[in-house]
């Protein structure tokens, strides 16, 4: 067993992760795939020589590079964790998807936009774990409809949040009930701190463990966001900090919807 290690400078989200993994699934000398997205990089056990995985990896011009080649003699301690991983990831997967139902409720029930736009974000992070866990020793055929289907989902979401944005800045919609906004949110935000705890508390290299701490790291941000815009709406009685929130996380949410559709093509 080798380890092969790659620099992909411009890997730095679990959509290029993904893409990378669609990519070299039916290479049958690859045993295992230990991504580092933090450090962009990606090591690879494999038997054989490396050529043909650097081809596979070098089409997807992501900026590829070997950075070195030697012996796995810690092949099997590696493989050893990956289902105490895989038992953390549908953890964080649970809490995403728990906290996206509560939001969206909650953000429809308070007039919030800003709830309704954080429930999406943590419907994005849902989704690309969902696909990680489920595709895994799927066909190539189910991971690209997996990817499609779960992205033009997230896209048709983000662009009614936009319209009904734009619908309520120019409407005349009632002020936001700013307590749920802040209540829900610090919810959603110890909901989030549970999950970095969990994630750092594994102390794990792995990709899928690092992407979740960036995700959840951002959501974070996202629900101190909502934080202040209810704060804001309180202050000034007025719907606009709610809706300028709101605008700003389904942007975010878009962007991640046109990533994971990269997945499909």
């Amino acid at each position: 067993m080798q380890k092969t290690t790659f620099k992909i400078s411009k890997m730095d989200c679990p959509s290029e992760e993904q893409m990378i993994r669609m990519k070299l699934a039916d290479l049958t000398n690859i045993n295992l795939l230990d991504f580092d997205i933090p450090n962009r990089q990606l090591t690879v056990y494999h038997t054989e020589n490396h050529d043909q995985i650097f081809k596979r990896l070098d089409n997807l011009k992501f900026d590829t590079s070997i950075i070195d080649t030697v012996s796995a003699d810690n092949y099997s301690e590696t493989t050893d964790n990956t289902d105490r991983e895989r038992r953390l990831l549908w953890q964080v997967l649970a809490i995403n998807f728990f906290f996206f139902a509560l939001e969206l409720t909650t953000g429809f029930i308070s007039n919030s936009m800003g709830l309704v736009a954080d429930s999406l974000d943590m419907l994005a992070d849902s989704i690309v774990y969902g696909l990680a866990l489920f595709a895994v020793g799927g066909t190539m055929t189910r991971k690209k409809n997996i990817a499609k289907s779960a992205g033009y989902f997230q896209l048709t979401l983000a662009i009614f949040g936009f319209m009904e944005v734009i619908r309520r800045f120019v409407g005349l919609e009632p002020v936001p009930v700013f307590q749920t906004m802040i209540i829900i949110s610090i919810l959603a935000l110890i909901g989030n701190g549970l999950c970095l705890y969990l994630l750092q508390k594994s102390k794990s290299k792995d990709a899928h463990m690092q992407a979740s701490m960036i995700f959840t790291s951002n959501d974070v941000i996202v629900n101190l966001g909502v934080i202040v815009a209810g704060g804001l709406v309180y202050l000034t009685n007025s719907k606009y900090p709610d809706l300028i929130v709101g605008t700003l996380v389904f942007f975010i949410v878009g962007q991640g919807a046109f990533k994971i559709l990269k997945l499909s093509k």
